[in-house]
């Protein structure tokens, strides 16, 4: 923290405006530029004022601010940690009966809240870095302004940032006052790239060089931004050989000890510090004697589908807001420079803020949370509400958990769950397995301690947290072992008894991810499906590559075939010994695309695994037409003749005023269940379908007085003077028939079809086109004596008389002589 005296700081020309915004309205909202103070200043301000009835909570994002605030305000006050400057985080707390000011991470604000949701004994809660919008920030914020109108008008309430866009937040608040500090008087200059940096290169290369350069041109520490601890550790083994004398390195990222991150936050007489950090660095500390930030122009966010139930970490470019913090980093003690990876010109493109966790973070968490509170979502006071779908998917695993009943009512199950400092799937696998999973539990909820590249296999890492000092054929990270070992004591003490004793490392990873066991697909390649639906692949060389069953717990959240980076190998009997009660035969009939045809199939399956199949032979017809329905909505409508002139018949219908139903191609598509379902009994492939007659189908539709009616309007048939009845084409505008020539003498009208007539298209004896009329008379009148000529000479044996209105029609032609 700053070691600026109280009365340097620029926070505190904002102090008593802020303490009347308090005391007036009980909540405000607090702007301060990086380096105002805010942090430490404002809740001593607040104790010294002595207007928050009980202890004042400081929250903050990261457990290494949350330390560093309370020593440096116990400092201020001349105190030890842990008189009335305290402060607790997962695992470790430093108070007394004297503290006044509890410094806490956001999760132990949530766990407080729902195990005494009066607050008792707080005062105040005050909200640092609220820009960073975490879910649990959101979470608790919303708990604490439904807190303070229903239950405690008193507890007063503070959200306070740098960068944050402070008006939706002030009216979430009940249109709490806003109150400004201005920034510390001390500059910083921004240099950024001349021009764009190329794709080809890599970041932990370009920011090297830039490193160097600001090394060369500018005194004081730096400070270097990165996405996460891979770069950092890349850029210091480039860096490393290349430092002047006189320069020491010092990586800073969440996964470290305590004591290597306050190694690198605090002063180092007689070098030039370079602080490799993470987006650990944004917000709340100050590190001594930087002047000086290189910002990689990068930031590593979760993003989670919800649909496969798994999340991956993407590299983005940081938002203004982000970058605006890292800039202020520069400025706090001194004034300094800023190095820029990107271009002026780059900067406008960046987005405004980051998005809020709430938006793109695995909502299971949340949703248990809120069923603990007793409410819905969209009835708590979030300043972004979560995606409904996304919401439903988190209550669906937690039902699959057991944590919510079939009414989305939390369980008693569930209540043990949010006891617990665990993701719902990892409490659920402790509570159920017993002391015995706390050390998978805290291996699957930290980071991978075996280097990267290594196999899937979780055994590799479970053996070597078993055994730290090894021998291992992969080195893993000793200090991430001592802290996953240390994490999972704290875990196993106070469990009770396991409901399911003595089960094996792969089934207690089946309980926490019951829909991620995999099933090898055949074919040589590794994929997998897994039982949520989704596809996962294992690298080839991998040793569970052949491994029939698995239990996936970790993958890179690719959205399309996600590559597995831990799983463990399941037994099937361990499979059917855990989930008897979800493994079932499922009769199965359905439209195979690559057979072309129904197939119908007995499965036993547990989700989407089939681990056994057989032929349904005694399917029942309906079940494999309505099958065959997919295998029509595929293929797509087969026309008959027939069928094509009935549907144009009912179209005319319609067009005059009848009431009939519709036959065009997308209407009939869309209701297949009510018309051709019935009619499809026998037909099971796409080569019995493209035979079938849909005209009885379609005749169907319409009831006796419909189809009387239709056949008035627009009669199928049209009968020749010879007696013989013709199809007449609907298809075409006008109607149309066909017949030979011969067969219309004696026809002195015209045929009609109601009051349009018909087009006529006479024939030769040949069954060739000699003629077409709309006007029958008009043609024996005009037209005919010309035809007659022609044919005569052409069919000498047919009769070709000179009045066809007064001739026999016939079909026939002369015997020969």
């Amino acid at each position: 923290m700053s070691r600026d005296a109280p009365s340097t700081l620029p926070i505190e020309e904002a102090l008593p405006r802020l303490l009347d915004a308090l005391h007036r309205r009980g909540r405000a909202v607090l702007e301060a530029p990086p380096g105002a103070g805010k942090t430490t200043r404002v809740p001593l301000a607040l104790m010294e004022a002595g207007l928050a009835r009980g202890r004042i909570l400081v929250l903050e994002p990261r457990r290494l601010a949350a330390r560093a605030a309370a020593e440096r305000m116990a400092e201020t006050l001349g105190e030890p940690l842990g008189r009335r400057v305290g402060y607790r985080v997962r695992g470790e707390a430093k108070v007394s009966a004297d503290t006044v000011i509890e410094v806490v991470t956001t999760g132990i604000l949530i766990r407080r809240i729902q195990s005494d949701p009066e607050l008792s004994g707080i005062g105040a809660v005050l909200f640092d870095e609220f820009h960073e919008r975490g879910l649990d920030s959101d979470l608790g914020l919303a708990l604490c302004l439904e807190i303070a109108g229903a239950l405690r008008p008193d507890l007063l309430l503070l959200a306070m940032s740098a960068t944050l866009d402070a008006a939706p937040v002030a009216a979430l608040m009940g249109d709490a006052p806003r109150i400004t500090s201005e920034g510390r008087a001390h500059p910083v200059e921004t240099r950024w790239l001349e021009q764009p940096l190329p794709k080809t290169q890599r970041l932990e290369e370009a920011l090297a060089d830039l490193t160097l350069k600001a090394l060369s041109e500018t005194t004081g520490g730096v400070l270097v931004f990165l996405p996460g601890e891979g770069e950092i550790r890349r850029l210091e083994a480039r860096l490393g050989p290349r430092l002047p004398d006189g320069c020491s390195l010092r990586p800073l990222f969440g996964a470290m000890d305590f004591a290597a991150q306050r190694a690198a936050i605090a002063p180092d007489p007689g070098t030039r510090k370079i602080v490799l950090a993470t987006a650990i660095a944004e917000t709340s500390l100050t590190i001594e004697d930087v002047r000086v930030v290189v910002d990689g122009g990068r930031a590593r966010r979760m993003r989670f589908d919800p649909g496969a139930g798994m999340a991956r970490l993407v590299t983005e470019p940081v938002s203004r807001a982000e970058a605006a913090q890292r800039q202020g980093r520069a400025g706090r003690v001194a004034p300094g420079v800023c190095y820029r990876l990107w271009t002026r010109g780059q900067d406008g493109a960046l987005p405004a803020f980051p998005p809020a966790e709430i938006e793109a973070a695995d909502l299971a968490p949340l949703a248990l949370e809120l069923a603990l509170w007793g409410a819905a979502p969209e009835a708590m006071p979030f300043l972004t509400q979560p995606n409904p779908g996304s919401y439903a998917e988190a209550q669906a695993l937690l039902a699959m958990l057991g944590a919510l009943d079939e009414g989305g009512r939390i369980t008693d199950h569930g209540r043990a769950l949010a006891a617990l400092p665990l993701h719902p799937r990892l409490a659920h696998m402790l509570a159920v397995a017993g002391p015995r999973a706390a050390p998978l539990a805290a291996l699957l909820s930290d980071r991978d301690p075996l280097p990267r590249g290594a196999p899937a296999d979780l055994a590799l890492r479970l053996a070597a947290l078993h055994n730290p000092r090894g021998p291992h054929p992969h080195a893993p990270a000793r200090g991430a072992l001592a802290r996953i070992g240390a994490e999972a004591k704290r875990l196993a003490a106070g469990l009770g008894v396991a409901e399911h004793p003595g089960l094996a490392d792969a089934e207690m990873a089946a309980l926490a991810y019951p829909d991620r066991i995999g099933l090898r697909r055949p074919g040589d390649a590794p994929r997998f499906l897994l039982s949520g639906g989704k596809g996962a692949v294992l690298a080839p060389e991998d040793p569970l590559a052949g491994q029939r069953l698995i239990v996936v717990t970790d993958t890179d959240g690719n959205p399309r075939e996600a590559r597995i980076r831990q799983a463990i190998p399941l037994g099937e009997a361990d499979l059917r010994r855990l989930y008897a009660d979800r493994i079932a035969w499922h009769d199965v009939c359905a439209w195979s695309r690559r057979e072309g045809r129904v197939i119908a199939r007995q499965q036993e399956r547990y989700g989407a695994l089939v681990l056994g199949d057989r032929q349904w032979k005694d399917a029942p017809e309906e079940a494999v037409a309505r099958a065959m329905l997919d295998g029509v909505r595929e293929i797509g409508l087969v026309w008959s003749e027939a069928a094509r002139h009935f549907a144009a018949r009912v179209a005319l219908g319609r067009a005059a005023g009848m009431d009939l139903p519709d036959m065009g191609e997308d209407a009939l598509m869309g209701q297949l269940e009510e018309w051709l379902l019935p009619f499809l009994g026998g037909v099971r492939s796409a080569q019995e379908w493209r035979r079938f007659d849909m005209l009885e189908a379609l005749r169907a539709q319409l009831d006796y007085g419909q189809m009387q009616a239709l056949d008035a309007l627009a009669p199928p048939h049209f009968t020749t003077p010879l007696g013989r009845r013709i199809p007449i084409d609907y298809n075409t505008d006008p109607p149309e028939i066909q017949l030979r020539l011969q067969e219309m003498f004696g026809q002195t009208t015209h045929p009609m079809v109601g009051r349009t007539p018909l087009r006529v298209t006479l024939l030769s004896p040949a069954q060739r086109p000699v003629q077409t009329t709309l006007d029958i008379p008009g043609f024996w009148d005009s037209s005919y004596a010309d035809v007659r000529r022609d044919m005569r000479g052409r069919y000498p044996r047919h009769p070709w008389p000179e009045n066809p209105r007064d001739a026999d029609p016939t079909l026939r032609a002369k015997p020969r002589k």
